[in-house]
């Protein structure tokens, strides 16, 4: 029977695919709940969606039961201008990519899965941060039952891979497959595209991902490596060779992710003084004035009267409506 969902309910489930806070995906899952039509053709998914809202309810609410959780966080808050995580097979160089980029101080060890949690860190470029989250090794003997869980609020995905190992053909096979059981489907589509990303359903996770060669100083010939890896493999994920050791190609990795997330800086300013030119709000493209505003404050966003505007595109203290798309270097003046 088709489903013949409703444009509310449609309306509710775009709004918890941007969604990256727990409690506005709870509150987006409620209305796809209260709007979705009720008969045959749509009970797998109400039900689907009421397992999705006890778990979101649990999680948002774990703080206030004070010594309720009894192990280390599995799913890591966004901060930041966006969340990457650090996927791979073991002894790939995940760990030590993450320290150096991040100065975490993760924990490297020459054996495998010596990450265990999610280990979040912060990645400077230009004036903010990409939060890059490093995540045990993706393998059939060692199974990570909450993977799909850690990967809910990721924006993408590192996919690191040590091509010197043997079998590295066969592993990257084998993470795209164990993810796909976790309904993880990995694409080389990032957000900057400018490409529709097709999702089965609203609980498939499709993650942009970026493969990265580690250890690219021990292969002088690592851009044809990973062409051939991609044919074997037949993936076509967009391709970056770095190295921890010599520093080769991370201030380029930072400047590929502020691209292809389509980060949008916004500053701001109170009337009568200078602009704030050292913390901005961060957006994506085709944002808007009142999705700005509602990140300073929601209070704000509820009283928003207008904008004034100084910017890049020929803007110049123009008064601006909370429609209007901003664009990155953007200063905003907002009235209440």
């Amino acid at each position: 029977m088709p489903a013949n969902l409703s444009p509310a309910y449609k309306t509710a489930e775009e709004q918890y695919r941007r969604a990256r806070e727990p409690s506005d995906k709870l509150d987006a899952l409620k209305e796809m709940l209260r709007s979705i039509p009720k008969h045959k053709g749509t009970e797998h998914l109400q039900s689907d969606i009421k397992a999705k809202i006890k778990e979101l309810t649990e999680e948002v609410s774990a703080p206030s039961r004070g010594g309720a959780r009894t192990g280390p966080a599995t799913v890591v808050r966004t901060e930041g201008a966006g969340q990457i995580a650090l996927l791979g097979p073991p002894n790939t160089g995940k760990s030590t990519l993450h320290s150096i980029s991040t100065g975490s101080h993760t924990q490297i060890g020459e054996y495998p899965f010596t990450t265990q949690y999610p280990i979040p860190g912060m990645m400077p470029v230009r004036d903010i941060a990409i939060q890059l989250v490093d995540l045990p090794p993706i393998a059939v003997e060692h199974p990570v039952p909450w993977i799909s869980n850690a990967l809910r609020p990721a924006d993408g995905c590192l996919l690191v891979v040590d091509l010197s190992l043997p079998g590295c053909v066969e592993r990257v096979v084998e993470v795209r497959d164990l993810l796909r059981e976790r309904n993880v489907h990995l694409t080389p589509r990032w957000p900057a595209d400018g490409e529709e990303v097709d999702e089965q359903d609203v609980f498939t996770k499709v993650l942009p991902t970026l493969l990265v060669a580690a250890k690219a100083d021990k292969d002088p010939d690592v851009d044809e490596d990973l062409a051939i890896l991609e044919e074997l493999a037949e993936v076509s994920f967009p391709c970056l060779a770095v190295s921890a050791e010599t520093a080769q190609g991370l201030d380029v990795l930072g400047e590929w992710l502020f691209e292809h997330l389509g980060v949008v800086r916004v500053y701001t300013k109170i009337p009568g003084r200078d602009p704030d030119m050292r913390r901005p709000y961060t957006v994506r493209h085709g944002a808007t004035v009142l999705e700005v505003a509602r990140l300073v404050h929601r209070e704000i966003a509820d009283e928003f009267k207008f904008a004034r505007l100084w910017g890049a595109a020929d803007f110049d203290a123009q008064q601006v409506g909370q429609e209007h798309v901003v664009e990155d270097g953007d200063v905003l003046e907002i009235h209440v």
